[in-house]
C-alpha cells in the first residue's frame, strides 16, 4: 500500500492512456538516465532544481526519480508548496522497469512536437494522433495537409511525417501505422495490441481480423462526414479512442443482451 503522497506504478499504469492521467516528471540524474535510458510513456525530463520552469496551471503530478526517494520526495514537496498535487513513483524507475510496465527507449523520444500528415483522415491518421498524445507527447500537435505535400512541409517545418508512403512510421507489410509507432516507442501491452487489431482491420478492410472493425470503420466515416475541418475531427476522435482503449483494456470480453430471454 502506498504511502500518503506515493502512488504505485501499477495504480499510475491505470491511469496513462486516460484523459484523467496526470503530468509525469523524471527528475532522474544524468547518470541514472545513462543507466536506465527507457522512460515511463508520456514523461517529461525535468532537473530536480528546474521546477520552476513548469507552465502549466497546477494540477496532479506524479514525480520519479530511480527509487522513489531523495530527488523525487523532494521535488513532490517543492511541487506541492506551489499547489501541485505531486505524488511520488513508489520505487521509482527502477520498480517500474522491475514490474515489466511499458518504457520509451530515450532515443526514440521526438525531437519536436509537430506531427503531420494526409488531410481528410480517417482511422490510422486519427488513432496515431491518439497513441502520440496519450503514451507519448500529451503536446503533440498535429498538421493535416494536401497529400503531395506532407514530405516537404515535414522538411520545411520539421515535423514528423505519418501514415505516408516510404517513412518511418507508415504501414509495415500487413501492419498499420499505429502499429509501427507502438513498436518503435515499445508500447507492446495487451491493451494497445487488443486495440491495434481492431485498428488495423478496419484500416485496411479485415474485418476477419476483429469482428469490432466494423462497427470503428462506420464510426470513423461518419465522422469524417460531420467535420469538415480535420482538427475538431481529431478532438472528436480522441473521445472515441479513449472509449476504444477502455474496451480494450477493461471491457473487451463483455456483451450486452437486453432484454435477457427474449424471443429470437
Amino acid at each position: 500500500m502506498p504511502a500518503f503522497g506515493q502512488i504505485a506504478p501499477a495504480q499510475l499504469m491505470r491511469l496513462i492512456g486516460t484523459p484523467d492521467a496526470p503530468l509525469i516528471l523524471d527528475v532522474r540524474l544524468p547518470e541514472d538516465l545513462d543507466s536506465l535510458p527507457r522512460l515511463i510513456p508520456t514523461t517529461r525530463l525535468c532537473r530536480h532544481d528546474a521546477l520552476d520552469g513548469l507552465a502549466a496551471p497546477p494540477g496532479r503530478v506524479a514525480v520519479i526519480c530511480m527509487r522513489g526517494r531523495k530527488l523525487s520526495e523532494g521535488a513532490a514537496a517543492l511541487l506541492r508548496a506551489s499547489g501541485w498535487q505531486a505524488e511520488v513513483l513508489e520505487g521509482g524507475a527502477a520498480a517500474w522497469a522491475e514490474a515489466g510496465l511499458p518504457m520509451i527507449p530515450r532515443a526514440a523520444l521526438p525531437q519536436t512536437r509537430l506531427w503531420v500528415t494526409r488531410q481528410r483522415p480517417k482511422i490510422d491518421r486519427i488513432a496515431c494522433p491518439w497513441l502520440i498524445r496519450r503514451f507519448i507527447d500529451p503536446q503533440a500537435q498535429f498538421l493535416y495537409v494536401a497529400p503531395a505535400e506532407v514530405p516537404a512541409v515535414a522538411e520545411r517545418f520539421g515535423a514528423i511525417p505519418y501514415d505516408i508512403p516510404d517513412v518511418t512510421f507508415s504501414h509495415r507489410g500487413d501492419l498499420c501505422s499505429f502499429d509501427a509507432l507502438m513498436q518503435d516507442f515499445g508500447l507492446m501491452t495487451e491493451p494497445l495490441e487488443r486495440m491495434a487489431r481492431v485498428i488495423r482491420a478496419a484500416d485496411t478492410d479485415r474485418h476477419d481480423l476483429a469482428p469490432q472493425a466494423a462497427g470503428l470503420l462506420a464510426l470513423s466515416v461518419g465522422l469524417s462526414r460531420q467535420f469538415r475541418d480535420d482538427l475538431q475531427q481529431l478532438e472528436a476522435g480522441m473521445i472515441l479512442y479513449d472509449a476504444l482503449y477502455r474496451w480494450a483494456r477493461d471491457g473487451f470480453d463483455e456483451g450486452h443482451d437486453w432484454p435477457a430471454g427474449r424471443p429470437a
